[in-house]
């Protein structure tokens, strides 16, 4: 047998293509994610304040955000502090010590909540035999008349860090919002969309660059975002 045949599949699509999709109905049932507790952690992102550090001047992105040391699987959280990247990584709003609303404890003790991590860490760590700075970021893009949602407004872009998650949430009332991934030379290696709850896409950030369009609302009469859970891994 190689080396190879003994991967996972999640495992395999990194290893080759640098990220992996996986079908949200597929990954909650695979995580035993009941409706009831999806439905409970999907309207935590109804509590989310806005993000006031955007150099495009908008106001059409809401957050909150939590910091974990996660080693050997287990994740132990950290005192409240600051989102920083680099202008290297994000051009829009780089250099800056961003301070967001904290995560709820009582969404992190979610049991959909606590599935997806432990998965984050099986998925990043097989082996579990890492020491990682791990930070979490619920956001809610709004689309609204006269403003469009930007799920990325810097662009296709590498976060800085090693590996990433991104978890569609919800898609209410919106039309676009198309993932895009590039080789990190701009290359485009594809494009797809996240349409339905817990439809996932893992990311070698070293590898990989990628960028979501923007939103605009189906019917401009009524409220329209784009929920999403973003957890992202450094090696310490």
């Amino acid at each position: 047998m190689s080396d190879t045949d003994s991967l996972s599949p999640i495992e395999d699509a990194m290893n080759r293509d640098g990220y992996a999709r996986l079908p949200g109905a597929e990954l909650l049932d695979q995580l035993g994610i009941s409706h009831t507790n999806w439905d409970a952690f999907a309207r935590s992102w109804d509590d989310l304040g806005p993000d006031l550090y955007m150099a495009d001047g908008g106001r059409y992105r809401r957050r909150r955000h939590a910091t974990f040391r996660c080693t050997s699987g287990a994740f132990v959280r950290q005192p409240h502090q600051p989102h920083y990247q680099s202008r290297d990584y994000n051009v829009l709003n780089g250099d800056v010590q961003r301070w967001f609303d904290p995560v709820e404890d009582a969404t992190v003790a979610m049991p959909a909540m606590q599935a997806i991590l432990t998965w984050c860490a099986d998925s990043f760590d097989p082996g579990r035999k890492g020491d990682w700075h791990v930070e979490l970021h619920q956001f809610r893009i709004e689309a609204k008349p006269g403003e469009n949602g930007r799920p990325t407004p810097e662009g296709m872009h590498r976060d800085g860090v090693d590996r990433v998650m991104v978890m569609l949430v919800e898609r209410r009332n919106v039309r676009e919002g198309v993932t895009r991934i590039g080789a990190p030379d701009g290359t485009p290696l594809g494009e797809f969309t996240l349409v339905q709850p817990g439809d996932t896409m893992l990311i070698d950030d070293h590898r990989i660059l990628h960028g979501v369009t923007e939103i605009h609302p189906l019917d401009p009469a009524h409220p329209a975002w784009r929920d999403a859970l973003v957890v992202t891994f450094v090696a310490n």
